[in-house]
């Protein structure tokens, strides 16, 4: 199962977008979650969308442990935009928020040792009303590439999402790599022409027209891809976003690998709507589901025992596995999940293995599960290498058929870093 798996990755990483790039999937940080489009800068100086705001968290990213994790790409989301393009079609920021220009800011960031992301749309007007790229794709790629842009988020409102969508990100994908610079290119595309448009289903002249997000072009034109509906900050956000991949996960698992990801959005992790047990519970899902980790969560403000998750390095070594496998739900134990992700090092034709216990029980106590790993279908028979994630460093050494236990509480998770042992 796993080899016929593994043929297909390969098959469809032959036609994959070419740009070398998110090999691994991107870690970094995006405002949208938490800042949205909060453009008052004399009422919120502290919180609206300027430059300010972008290099306080870069600063925080650099000096914080953030980078040394992992987390490179500084991303900003809608809003940066003036209403208007310059006298020669070239877009521009905001004057009296990005006084110093987009280019001032990127060099900012890179100078931290980071990257630098923007966003755009594909239609004609951004999500939140600002200009679009449509009828502006080659400048707009070589405009991006001359301020040092590394990480291009490209929205799909205010356009019809016909195919005409889809070979408009080929297209787009063509002008970034002509450019000649390095830019991850993370489309929505799919997002619009897909689950939640037939959620939606739109009637013309009596015909129901159903559209279909063609995933063949996800991977040849993007780095990753959105295929769900936009993160909020709850709880009931994130388990709507799970129970879509669980309905999906064999078409989701089936394109994504090493260049070309699916994107469930963004780690909500130290805001407001996620306790403490929720949020191990997200990260051990992005994980995996080798998930890009794009954080949203003021940096400034952050409570430690949060950042500890987020820069949790068995959580993010099992993310950012080379093999770049997506994990899958493996089996549902009294409203517990447990999730899945063959990893790296393979012994002896044996996978290693993350494996997230992922509870959807509200019965205010630690459920208890017992099994063997044999029942989850992991069948080195010289054990694995043990570590719990979320509780130390601490390893034992476990069989396949030694009996186990776990106790996962209400609404968390239990992530467990199994390394295949030598026989």
């Amino acid at each position: 199962m796993f080899l016929f798996f593994v043929l297909s990755l390969c098959t469809l990483s032959a036609h994959a977008l070419d740009n070398g790039l998110a090999l691994t999937p991107p870690m970094g940080w995006l405002h949208w979650e938490r800042f949205r489009c909060e453009t008052d800068c004399r009422q919120f100086p502290f919180d609206c969308i300027s430059e300010n705001l972008f290099k306080a968290m870069a600063d925080k990213m650099a000096s914080d442990g953030y980078l040394d994790a992992g987390y490179e790409y500084v991303i900003m989301d809608d809003c940066w935009l003036a209403m208007d393009r310059d006298s020669e079609g070239r877009l521009q920021a905001d004057p009296d928020r990005f006084p110093s220009g987009i280019k001032a800011l990127a060099d900012y960031v890179h100078a931290k040792g980071l990257k630098f992301g923007i966003y755009e749309d594909y239609g004609t007007k951004t999500c939140a009303g600002y200009p679009g790229s449509l009828d502006h794709l080659e400048i707009d790629a070589k405009t991006f590439a001359e301020w040092g842009v590394d990480y291009l988020k490209m929205d799909g409102c205010n356009v019809t999402p016909d195919e005409a969508m889809e070979a408009g990100h080929l297209e787009m994908a063509r002008y970034l790599n002509e450019t000649g610079r390095e830019i991850v290119f993370s489309c929505e595309f799919p997002l619009y022409r897909g689950d939640k448009v037939i959620n939606s289903i739109m009637k013309f002249d009596k015909k129901l027209i159903v559209f279909q997000a063609n995933y063949s072009v996800a991977i040849e034109a993007c780095n990753l891809w959105r295929n769900y509906n936009d993160i909020e900050d709850s709880w009931v956000s994130v388990t709507n976003i799970v129970n879509h991949y669980k309905k999906n996960q064999d078409k989701y698992v089936a394109v994504a690998g090493p260049g070309h990801w699916n994107d469930p959005d963004m780690l909500i992790i130290g805001n407001f709507g996620l306790s403490l047990d929720q949020s191990k519970a997200q990260m051990t899902i992005w994980a995996i589901w080798a998930a890009p980790l794009i954080m949203s969560v003021d940096l400034r403000t952050i409570k430690p025992e949060f950042k500890e998750i987020l820069l949790n390095k068995h959580a993010i070594k099992i993310n950012q596995d080379p093999l770049g496998i997506q994990g899958h739900l493996q089996t549902t134990i009294n409203d517990v999940d447990v999730w899945l992700k063959p990893i790296s090092p393979n012994v002896g034709g044996e996978f290693s293995y993350a494996v997230g216990f992922v509870s959807n029980r509200d019965d205010g106590y630690p459920y208890r599960i017992e099994f063997t790993l044999r029942d989850f279908g992991l069948n080195n028979t010289a054990g694995y290498v043990l570590t719990d994630a979320f509780v130390s460093d601490e390893t034992t050494v476990v069989k396949n058929t030694d009996k186990l236990e776990v106790f996962v509480n209400p609404s968390g998770a239990v992530l467990w870093h199994l390394v295949a042992n030598e026989a």
